[in-house]
């Protein structure tokens, strides 16, 4: 296995861009205890996993056990920075977070790495911030990414509409901040900012959505927006599993649920 560091020109950042990538070992050097691995089968597939608010590349990098998500899985586990950006698209120049992951990151993948060059092949996870972004940016790009690891998903979008100017969020930001990220925050759950807008959308077309894996804390304080989407996704009778466990927001949570997340986006086709 090996580890690199990325740096590259992206249009949509108008900027480069930066990413940490673990390549999975080749089937034919495999090391012994991997001999027998079903995993390596098959060529590798890829994972692009997203880091929360404040977070970067280095986040699932240090934190939780990515090396081995790659090693154990034979997958391409693909870790880029993300900033404070919910992983949205803003009008202003260099503000295209979404298209930066679903459109820019995944060429260069494919053009340097000749990796996500099939969507059976690509899907997308992430924490927090990062859940909201992996299905915000999986539903936005269904042709590309065959399947979604939401944990503990900031779904905030559902709670956007009762904003006020005055309102300062102890956890994350001040009223200004989600009004730059989300636009008119009275607008925010019929945009493309929600995923469900984006999910009933790719039915109204004909698109097929990515199958989609979502885990929470019982205890998390994202817990209620978690059950929101969730009831959604049943309601629309989506390919989807949620879990729900003992839990807060921390990587004692996130770390086995990547594990359980990884192996259901594998094995349930």
């Amino acid at each position: 296995m090996s580890t690199h560091y990325v740096r590259f020109r992206s249009e949509a950042l108008a900027r480069n861009g930066e990413f940490y990538i673990h390549l999975p070992v080749s089937a034919d050097e495999l090391p012994p205890f991997l001999k027998g691995n079903p995993y390596y089968t098959r060529k590798p597939k890829t994972l692009i996993l997203l880091h929360g608010y404040s977070g970067d590349c280095t986040d699932w990098l240090y934190n939780a056990p990515a090396a081995d998500y790659a090693m154990k899985y034979n997958l391409a586990i693909v870790m880029p920075s993300g900033g404070i950006s919910f992983y949205l698209d803003k009008k202003a120049t260099g503000h295209r977070y979404c298209q930066f992951i679903g459109r820019d990151l995944v060429e260069y993948l494919q053009k340097t790495f000749g990796l996500a060059t099939d969507r059976e092949d690509t899907f997308i996870g992430g924490l927090s911030m990062g859940g909201f972004g992996a299905l915000h940016t999986g539903l936005m790009y269904p042709e590309i990414f065959v399947g979604i690891m939401a944990l503990s998903s900031a779904l905030i979008v559902y709670h956007l509409k009762d904003m006020k100017p005055d309102s300062q969020d102890p956890v994350m930001a001040n009223y200004e901040y989600y009004v730059d990220t989300f636009g008119d925050l009275s607008k925010a759950l019929d945009s493309d900012h929600n995923p469900e807008v984006l999910f009933k959308r790719n039915v109204r077309e004909g698109r097929k959505n990515p199958r989609i894996f979502m885990a929470c804390g019982s205890e998390d304080f994202l817990l209620v927006p978690n059950h929101l989407m969730r009831d959604f996704l049943k309601e629309q009778k989506a390919d989807f599993t949620y879990v729900e466990a003992p839990g807060v927001h921390d990587w004692n949570f996130w770390v086995p649920h990547a594990y359980k997340g990884i192996e259901w986006l594998l094995n349930n086709k």
